[in-house]
């Protein structure tokens, strides 16, 4: 195994950069939506405000690598409005090297209206994510890089499957809200060769349907198929053997956006660390935890000697 706290230089990030506008809104929206005039639907909720957080499945991801002291190479657009996130990336050590800016465009942005009822109305502006980042992966060595294709431009997410084969590089299949994007003969062709696919259940049941594919046909696609269960833990499917991972133990469950994000974090962080799927789905369980226990996706903080404790106290010394 590896120094746990050296760097690495191979893990590779491909997905989207964000910002997050979350918005409250102190009534119901059902109290001012009418059911017999919803075909010509016209309504203005009034906020209490608006919070700006920094987001995207690629920051996400990177920022918890960040922590478990990885320096991942982050391969996503930005747009004009660029230098904010720039200077919270390098506040955070995270290199913004290979993020391409598209100077006539926005970053992309979610705008999250959330009512009383936790009810959730979201637009969402994909801006700088519309344009290709084309990254070519030069140097990377196949004995040691890991590439993680997370949900973000779907031309990227093709093309980068596709230059990890050619280069003998293992990547990881992460769909999640892409899912809409794809169809059926495009999705099998990105997931077969890949190291891993990662999804939570529902995604995997959409993935199914999509395919034509059951568990064991898509299993046999994949060296790895991982499910997320939320608190129930998450379940590792490798060649025909099946192993369940227990969550690991939160605190108060503030926010549970974000989780699964910090889980994929801490399952990259254990492979580069020589771990096996089981030990680094652990990581992944630890890392997934802190993120539930902070409002927004890049808020908790922690030292990599406190994670290791808390890896530890959950599931002991590594096997």
């Amino acid at each position: 195994m590896k120094d746990e706290g050296a760097k690495m230089k191979n893990i590779y990030i491909s997905g989207s950069l964000a910002y997050d506008r979350i918005m409250d809104f102190p009534g119901r929206f059902s109290d001012h939506i009418l059911p017999d005039k919803i075909h010509i639907l016209n309504v203005c909720f009034t906020v209490n405000g608006m919070v700006e957080k920094y987001g995207g499945t690629a920051g996400n991801i990177a920022y918890s690598l960040g922590l478990l002291k990885e320096d991942p190479c982050v391969i996503a657009s930005i747009g004009k409005d660029y230098e904010r996130y720039f200077d919270w990336l390098k506040e955070n050590g995270i290199s913004f090297e290979h993020i391409k800016i598209v100077p006539s465009e926005f970053t992309a942005g979610a705008y999250i209206t959330t009512d009383r009822a936790d009810n959730q109305i979201t637009g969402f502006n994909p801006g700088a994510m519309r344009h290709e980042t084309d990254y070519g992966f030069e140097g990377a060595d196949p004995q040691k890089a890991v590439v993680l294709i997370a949900p973000g431009n779907l031309a990227d997410m093709m093309n980068y499957a596709r230059k990890s084969r050619e280069k003998g590089l293992r990547y990881i299949c992460d769909p999640g809200q892409s899912l809409t994007l794809w169809d059926g003969a495009g999705l099998r062709e990105w997931i077969a060769g890949s190291f891993i696919l990662i999804s939570n259940d529902y995604e995997l049941e959409l993935i199914m349907k999509m395919t034509g594919l059951d568990i064991k046909a898509l299993s046999g696609m994949t060296e790895h198929l991982v499910t997320t269960l939320g608190e129930k833990g998450s379940v590792i499917r490798s060649r025909g053997a099946e192993t369940f991972i227990p969550p690991a133990k939160a605190g108060d469950v503030v926010d549970p956006t974000g989780a699964g994000d910090a889980y994929r974090a801490g399952l990259v962080k254990g492979l580069s660390l020589g771990m096996d799927m089981v030990n680094a789905a652990k990581m992944g369980a630890v890392a997934a935890v802190y993120a539930i226990e902070h409002y927004g996706t890049q808020e908790h903080r922690y030292t990599y000697e406190e994670f290791m404790e808390r890896y530890k106290t959950n599931f002991g010394a590594f096997a």
